[in-house]
């Protein structure tokens, strides 16, 4: 069947109250965004908790599903069939020929469940789902009548129009991108911070992010890499702004002035200011790391608590109680694995201390900085001057 009409469910922003309309509009905002990569003409509208999205021209089905699979916000995508004509005699035939067309093989079990909205139509829900059935089985006598666990729930909806739909597609739910601020992704070449981005902007908060380059020691294909990544992203998100922050002076300068078992931590200091400097400068709300307790050096509790001291934005984590496998699983399901396992190393590997601080206590990191007085804070501000912005989508 050529399906020419879809029924959008969410779930989420059905517990809006009198501002749901602000969530629906978003949604269907960006659902237009998807949809533009997708040949073919697409109009949407809403009523009553509904959602529809109709086809105007021929398109690919397959394209059409993958993209609002993308779409943050909907629960279920349902391909329909929507008739005008609401007489039931001509709605019993429309149900007949649905499950004939789309069920080659009749063997299955179903049940009819109808829902009446429109209160002026004369059957009322419990007979058309008795007079429904009926009519299936006589068409197909294969199939058989199950209430408790069918292999198809036929679902008929009698509103304006009359709406029939029985394959309901999962959506990635979560919340309209937009919906709730913006947010900085700190984006490194590794598995995890896609998978941050993708988990926050899942909340509907918009996304920009920042990377930290260190040419010549990461080479252009780590930078193309990150790119990459950040379009895998985008496609979730919608477009990414990456602003690519040459690290190169502030490391060497920390590497030279500093304890080198706490390298790490002081340029994961640094990197914080120099994101929320950005942060500020975009109209950013919070910072977005991959970091998970535990996970390496730069990661334990101590850690965190170092690298938060910098910081006067909130810091969202979203991974912090997730195990490796864990987040492997979510990077596989979005499509960032392949790229992040690319061995392409970032700023961050290599510049590694062999035997870094675990524990590191904030009072001597504090006086270990001093050593950078002199340069680092025009050395900062250098590099934000400098950043170079790539749109990713």
């Amino acid at each position: 069947m050529v399906y020419q009409s879809f029924l959008i469910k969410y779930a989420e922003i059905g517990t809006k109250g009198k501002n749901r309309y602000l969530f629906e509009d978003a949604l269907i905002k960006q659902m237009k965004n998807a949809l533009k990569k997708v040949e073919g003409r697409f109009t949407a509208s809403k009523e009553a908790g509904r959602i529809y999205l109709q086809a105007e021209s021929e398109y690919d089905y397959d394209e059409v599903i993958d993209a609002l699979k993308r779409v943050f916000g909907i629960a279920w995508i349902c391909p329909m069939l929507q008739i005008e004509e609401k007489d039931f005699e001509n709605l019993k035939k429309v149900v007949v020929d649905y499950i004939g067309e789309v069920y080659p093989d009749k063997h299955f079990t179903f049940k009819v469940d109808s829902r009446r909205a429109d209160k002026n139509y004369p059957v009322h829900s419990e007979d058309m789902n008795r007079q429904l059935g009926e009519v299936i089985l006589d068409a197909y006598p294969e199939t058989s009548v199950d209430v408790h666990n069918p292999d198809v729930l036929l679902k008929v909806e009698v509103r304006k129009v009359v709406n029939i739909y029985s394959q309901m597609i999962p959506g990635p739910g979560g919340m309209p991108v937009g919906t709730n601020g913006k947010a900085m992704l700190l984006l490194s070449g590794g598995i995890d911070s896609p998978v941050a981005g993708y988990m926050i902007a899942k909340r509907g908060v918009k996304i920009d992010a920042v990377y930290f380059h260190a040419p010549p020691y990461t080479s252009d294909r780590a930078k193309q890499k990150v790119i990459d990544l950040a379009k895998l992203v985008a496609r979730y998100s919608g477009p990414i702004p990456l602003h690519i922050v040459n690290f190169t002076d502030i490391q060497l300068y920390i590497y030279d002035q500093c304890p080198h078992e706490e390298l790490t931590i002081i340029m994961r200091r640094y990197m914080m200011k120099i994101a929320e400097e950005i942060s500020k400068k975009t109209g950013c709300l919070a910072l977005i790391t991959g970091e998970s307790i535990g996970q390496v050096a730069s990661q334990t509790v101590q850690s965190l608590a170092a690298t938060n001291e910098v910081c006067t934005m909130p810091v969202f984590r979203p991974l912090i109680g997730f195990d490796k496998q864990e987040i492997v699983d979510i990077s596989e399901k979005i499509g960032t694995f392949e790229t992040s396992i690319q061995p392409y190393e970032d700023c961050c590997t290599i510049f590694v201390a062999k035997h870094p601080v675990i524990k590191p206590n904030l009072n001597m990191i504090r006086r270990s900085e001093m050593n950078l007085a002199e340069k680092i804070d025009e050395m900062v501000q250098t590099a934000i001057e400098t950043a170079e912005v790539v749109w990713c989508d």
